[in-house]
């Protein structure tokens, strides 16, 4: 068994090779431009099998460019040719749709005749159903419908050249709107809902969540994960008898895009859309999907719409396509996946996913802000804790403005995996795998630092341990306050302190401590974390007025509870509102360009002059919240308390939001 993929290097196209890797045997050849063949050769690493053979050629060309002397050695070897490399993209102009899909069909149709390839597997899509109103069935193609965009127009002339022209057996996926990985949320562009998550993202910044918002009724829309397409094809091409077929790959029940959008509203934490006009029984043209889809395709509302929402990343191309007019039924495809275990996911069990890859991996506002890119461009920061969590958005971001992260963490494959990250985006990552908890390897670390790099502008002192265990719990554990010193006190000044000499050498040098709102707040059971913390603080604020006529200055963040690895075992706060790593990373990124001395919450002032100003009173309330909440099971405490108290503990986590409990 042989295969031949187009389109490897791409979203699709990498998670259906990765199938074939994983699940069938023999070689997987894949097509690829010679000035991409850095980029395949990370993919091919990450694949993790020699079975992947590049062939060199183009989709512009004829035969798609592929050396006459490959094919003719490689004639009837191959079983399966894949094509995928395609335009997916509304805002493209119509000469790239045309060459890219339709003369790259037509010349890896062209290409797979020449090599006598066993089946032809096409990936279209829905969109060449235009927009043709009510049912759409596989087993419908030219149905006379309108096809309102260059988009639109090639990938229904794309999969009429495959069913008219292909000499081998053919077979043809059509997919909805391909979103993220279903489990990691993994994707590679900005696409399709991802376009409106900017607004979003604003939303939830600016406004209280429980906010309500007014909607209107936009439609149908169908997304689909890419895991799902992949696994779908790779089952589906292996079918015996099923040439001459379309499948489509999409959720079986239509969603209304206000309800997609309010998921993702729910995820980012944004207010949320009411639609209560769609309940009234109103004639299909007077509907608001319907007129409002009518008034953005005109030429005028188009330009209006390229000056305003357009300016905010959101192409009015985009906006005159939010819903579609058809239902794509999905029959035929399902029957063939019973019994495979493969099935679409319902979008609420991963719409977190997306949002969270998307804040962290895709959101362009710290690349695009100048005044970020002016403090950052060309700096050097090394962050600690580098390997997930805050300190790896925060890497992310940084490389995103143009600075030069410099990784810091024990584990050395997930330091490279961030790099690779990096690299594939066109920045710049240098790795120090260290021991933190260890003060000679923090001092081999300072030594290499120092020597390798010509500067140290920013250190980010992220990486800490965590512990929330009561006193009751922890008189025959004093390690819980050694090991919370030794890494989140010790680590770090060790840390400042041996590059200390480097930065004062070159007059400038910016520490950032990720702090915690404990630290203003005393929450109970945290008593060995926030004392940790604290002493980093104190520390840092002596320090502080020692060095900075050097040029050396510090920024303490006294974070709120952020949704990290680190508070995983605490079970209790699954429930709770958090902020996520990249509104901490955002934070850090922050503390770098305005370098204030700290950066509090409004609750953590709130906490530190209630401290101050009624001690007792402070007391009774933390008090309260220690009998609220129980030690969790990994305090080796009692199980926590449902019903009521749980309800209790949820108003407390709403209320006082963002202290560690």
């Amino acid at each position: 068994m042989a295969y031949f993929v187009t389109g490897a290097t791409g979203f699709i196209g990498r998670h259906l090779v990765q199938e074939l890797v994983d699940h069938r045997e023999g070689d997987v050849f894949v097509l690829c431009r010679a000035g991409s063949m850095g980029r395949l050769e990370t993919l091919m690493r990450r694949w993790g099998s020699d079975r992947v053979v590049p062939v060199v050629g183009d989709l512009s060309e004829p035969g798609l460019g592929v050396d006459e002397a490959w094919v003719a050695e490689h004639r009837g070897d191959i079983d399966h040719f894949f094509h995928l490399a395609a335009i997916y993209d509304m805002t493209a102009d119509d000469a790239t749709n045309e060459v890219m899909n339709v003369g790259g069909t037509r010349g890896a149709v062209e290409l797979a005749g020449d090599l006598e390839a066993g089946r032809f597997h096409q990936v279209s899509s829905v969109a060449a159903a235009g927009e043709h109103r009510g049912r759409f069935d596989e087993t419908m193609f030219d149905e006379g419908q309108h096809l309102p965009s260059p988009y639109h127009r090639t990938k229904y002339e794309s999969e009429r050249i495959v069913r008219e022209e292909s000499a081998v057996p053919w077979r043809v996926y059509r997919p909805s709107i391909v979103v993220g990985h279903s489990e990691t949320g993994a994707m590679d562009k900005v696409d399709g809902p991802y376009y409106f998550f900017p607004v979003m993202k604003m939303l939830r910044d600016r406004l209280p969540s429980w906010l309500p918002m007014v909607g209107v009724d936009l439609g149908q829309t169908n997304v689909v994960p890419v895991d799902y397409v992949a696994k779908a094809m790779d089952h589906l091409a292996h079918l015996p008898g099923r040439d001459g077929e379309a499948f489509h790959l999409v959720n079986p029940e239509p969603q209304p895009t206000v309800e997609m959008i309010n998921l993702f509203c729910k995820a980012a934490g944004a207010p949320q859309f009411a639609t209560p006009a769609s309940r009234l029984p109103v004639p299909a043209p007077l509907r608001a999907a319907n007129i409002i889809n009518a008034v953005v395709k005109t030429r005028p509302a188009q330009i209006a719409l390229d000056q305003t929402l357009g300016r905010i990343g959101i192409p009015a191309e985009v906006l005159a396509h939010t819903g579609f007019t058809a239902v794509f039924d999905s029959v035929r495809t399902e029957q063939a996946l019973a019994g495979s275990g493969i099935a679409v996911p319902d979008l609420e069990s991963y719409a977190d996913s997306l949002w969270g890859y998307w804040e962290e991996h895709l959101d362009q506002a710290t690349g695009s802000n100048a005044r970020i890119r002016s403090a950052l461009t060309g700096k050097y920061v090394l962050i600690t804790g580098a390997s997930s969590g805050i300190g790896q958005v925060t890497a992310l971001k940084v490389a995103q403005a143009g600075g030069i992260p410099v990784l810091v963490a024990r584990g050395k494959d997930k330091l490279e995996e961030t790099k690779s990250v990096i690299e594939m985006r066109g920045g710049t990552a240098h790795v120090f795998p260290c021991d933190l908890s260890d003060l000679e390897s923090i001092d081999r670390l300072c030594e290499q630092v120092s020597a390798e790099l010509p500067t140290i502008d920013f250190v980010i002192n992220n990486a800490g341990r965590s512990i929330r265990r009561s006193l009751r719990l922890s008189h025959d554990r004093f390690h819980d306050f050694e090991r919370t010193m030794q890494l989140n006190y010790f680590g770090a000044i060790r840390l400042i302190m041996g590059l200390m000499p480097a930065m004062e050498a070159q007059k400038s040098g910016h520490i950032v401590n990720i702090s915690s709102i404990g630290v203003q707040t005393n929450p109970p059971r945290f008593s060995a974390y926030v004392a940790s913390k604290s002493a980093l603080d104190s520390w840092s604020n002596v320090v502080a007025s020692e060095v900075v006529g050097n040029g050396v200055t510090f920024t303490n963040i006294h974070m709120p509870l952020v949704r990290t690895p680190m508070i995983a075992p605490t079970k209790l706060y699954d429930k709770f509102p958090t902020i996520s790593p990249a509104q901490a990373a955002d934070t850090v990124i922050t503390a770098m360009v305005e370098k204030p001395h700290e950066i509090n919450t409004p609750l953590g002032n709130v906490g530190a002059v209630a401290h101050t100003v009624a001690p007792k009173l402070a007391f009774r309330i933390l008090n309260m919240a220690y009998h609220v909440f129980p030690d969790s099971a990994a305090a080796k405490g009692e199980p926590s308390a449902g019903g009521t108290r749980e309800s209790e503990q949820i108003m407390l986590a709403k209320v006082f939001k963002g202290i560690h409990w």
